[in-house]
């Protein structure tokens, strides 16, 4: 039986979503739109919905595949994120949107794949073109890399959802899963190399680090992200990129950042955060935001200046909703 509080569905129409990662989905809460939520998904360390990292948005509903495979709702439109999902209702006949979420270089180093980068990019556009199917790149190195430039709608956070920043502990912060099979996407030898020994709380599922765990539920990251000075991003060029939603998060609750040089990063040296690839330099930015709080406030409040008109929730809201017609005029286009 599913842990899920049924809802009366608040809107007409009801889009189908696969679980890929519960924040992500999260922001799709903002649609106006039913949502039914698909979990008990293969290869996902917790098939259910992760409490830990969100609450399940208002306005969904949790279904498990063979609801989802054999429901008679006549869904608006079905949101995937990979072509296993695609394939797992191939047999609904409804628009459908991929999501990309990674890079090509990133996948290809985060999964083994056997195959080339270029043979996962021709099987995906030949694929889509054969459903009539729709591609949303979520960032700008995704978009380039899977050559999907029609759509690209960046994630959204809202600020009036995180506490007022404080930053009494004099403590850097980084969220992030699994970071043993994502080490050299994360670049996490410069991470180790710079933070060393210095008051760094790393908040995810991370099972092969000791002491190292997710937080008890959101309200719980809230007060990390309220109470902390700094927060931590670095990530190869190549593989990720400059921002994340942990990030857009972090800022949007008043956070600085640091990390490395990245063309894509939100960072405005020495006004929102710092950046640099030296790990010695990297360190004692980190120890000017431990020792000086004020410093960390008003680069803190800079950064949540910088979230509200880099990540705003209304323009993801806006991106996402046309990027959902697009998907039903090719739908339409392919079935007239």
């Amino acid at each position: 039986m599913i842990d899920s509080v049924q809802q009366k569905r608040k809107y007409r129409d009801t889009l189908l979503v696969f679980n890929c990662h519960e924040p992500w989905v999260y922001q799709l809460g903002c649609l106006d739109f039913n949502l039914d939520i698909v979990i008990g998904l293969k290869g996902r360390y917790n098939p259910g919905w992760d409490y830990q990292m969100r609450p399940v948005p208002a306005n969904a509903r949790l279904i498990e595949l063979p609801e989802a495979v054999e429901s008679k709702q006549r869904y608006y439109c079905i949101i995937t994120n990979n072509v296993n999902d695609l394939m797992d209702v191939k047999y609904r006949n409804e628009p459908k949107i991929i999501a990309l979420h990674s890079s090509l270089g990133g996948r290809a180093s985060e999964e083994g794949s056997k195959r080339s980068p270029q043979e996962m990019k021709e099987l995906m556009h030949k694929y889509l073109a054969a459903i009539a199917g729709h591609a949303v790149a979520t960032s700008p190195l995704k978009s380039k890399e899977w050559e999907f430039t029609e759509d690209l709608v960046i994630l959204g956070v809202n600020p009036d959802e995180y506490f007022p920043h404080t930053g009494n502990d004099a403590c850097g912060l980084r969220i992030c899963n699994f970071i043993d099979s994502r080490k050299k996407i994360l670049l996490w030898d410069l991470h180790e190399k710079a933070f060393d020994g210095l008051p760094v709380k790393i908040v995810g599922h991370n099972p092969s680090m000791p002491g190292v765990q997710a937080a008890d539920n959101w309200d719980q990251l809230k007060k990390f992200l309220q109470q902390y000075r700094f927060y931590i991003h670095t990530a190869d060029p190549r593989y990720e990129e400059g921002f994340n939603l942990a990030v857009a998060e972090a800022m949007a609750a008043g956070l600085p950042v640091i990390g490395n040089n990245h063309p894509s990063s939100p960072v405005k040296h020495g006004i929102n955060g710092f950046l640099s690839d030296s790990p010695q330099e990297l360190r004692q930015f980190a120890l000017k935001l431990l020792n000086d709080k004020n410093l960390a406030n008003t680069m803190g409040a800079n950064a949540r200046k910088t979230a509200i008109e880099q990540f705003s929730i209304l323009k993801f809201k806006e991106g996402f909703t046309k990027s959902i017609e697009t998907a039903r005029k090719k739908w339409k286009a392919a079935h007239c």
